[in-house]
């Protein structure tokens, strides 16, 4: 296998908070320790529970969170202290697509000249700007009189449609996708899913797929990777961690999916209910960060953080009662 577009190794991102007049101050520990590797021309998807750190990593991918410490390589170069000039010729390599399109546009401008704004920084002079500005809203499925037309004027769909050819209009590698789809109607939805694909497909674009929605990760990634308490518990191909799931937590999640899920074709997977909330990051749990709401803690969980478990098949896991005759130890 070629070496990956991005290698995001050991990457731990905190934030002080300020307690207020007589309070304690305290650091909230956002991402703890994640790594992971995305080749060109693939789709990881992330998936967690609001709070599990999903948008903090693509914040610092992009410079706009700076982490604690752990390295972020796109193509083998370390991006994670990059300022100034060197941080924006980075940023037309990697773009983002945000949530809501409709504050992520300049509500001033018109789509036209947003994205004249974009393509004069491309590093490659275009020497038809406002041909490519034309071209590019072709590319994404809208007529050439959308230059004229500013946010407002603009449907939800059509909006996020102008902010996929902004992210387009840099020529990036890599784009994140920050819930980019999570706002839209469901059949609006699945038109600007399959135009994502179809762009990967063209242009040989990578994504960084962040979503609450598991049928929509099943549908664009090729790896997943589940997040809770800043922490990846499991990661792995979509058909191993959607079929063969390994950590209670991604089961729990399966299982309020509303379609049926299957596990080996054959055996539906059972349903899981978790209780409470979530752990506050700046005061985590002991042992695993899942176990005061897993259903099959024991007390080696309230004591031992689990190690990583790889699977024959590379599916990694980190929970003490990953399926043992599948599993190996992680180097």
């Amino acid at each position: 296998m070629s070496a990956p577009l991005l290698s995001v190794d050991d990457l731990h991102v905190t934030f002080r908070r300020s307690g207020g007049p007589g309070r304690r101050s305290n650091t909230v520990r956002a991402v703890r320790g994640v790594s992971f590797e995305l080749q060109a021309g693939q789709t990881l998807g992330i998936a967690g529970e609001s709070g599990s750190g999903k948008s903090t990593i693509a914040r610092s991918l992009m410079g706009i969170n700076k982490p604690a410490s752990g390295s972020m390589l796109l193509d083998g170069v370390d991006v994670a202290h990059r300022r100034g000039s060197s941080l924006a010729a980075y940023r037309r390599t990697m773009q983002m697509i945000f949530q809501d399109p409709y504050d992520s546009l300049d509500p001033r401008m018109t789509v036209g000249d947003t994205l004249l704004e974009a393509v004069r920084l491309r590093k490659d002079r275009v020497a038809d700007p406002r041909g490519e500005v034309r071209a590019l809203l072709e590319k994404v499925g809208l007529s050439r009189s959308f230059a004229d037309r500013r946010p407002r004027e603009l449907s939800g769909g059509q909006r996020q449609r102008v902010s996929i050819a902004r992210a387009l209009s840099v020529d990036p590698r890599l784009i994140l996708c920050d819930e980019a789809v999570s706002a839209l109607d469901v059949s609006v939805r699945a038109q600007v899913l399959n135009l994502l694909k179809d762009l990967q497909e063209e242009l040989g674009l990578a994504y960084l797929f962040i979503s609450h929605d598991l049928s929509t990760l099943r549908f664009m990634a090729d790896q997943v990777a589940i997040m809770y308490l800043g922490e990846i518990v499991e990661m792995g191909s979509r058909d191993e961690v959607f079929e063969r799931p390994q950590h209670p937590y991604t089961r729990a999640l399966l299982s309020a999916v509303p379609e049926p899920v299957v596990i080996d074709r054959t055996v539906r997977l059972p349903r899981v209910r978790l209780t409470g909330e979530p752990p506050s990051p700046t005061n985590p749990p002991s042992g695993c960060s899942f176990h005061p709401r897993c259903p099959l803690a024991q007390d080696v969980c309230r004591t031992t953080a689990p190690a990583a478990r790889v699977t024959a098949s590379g599916q990694i896991a980190a929970c003490h009662f990953a399926e043992p005759e599948e599993v190996v130890a992680a180097s």
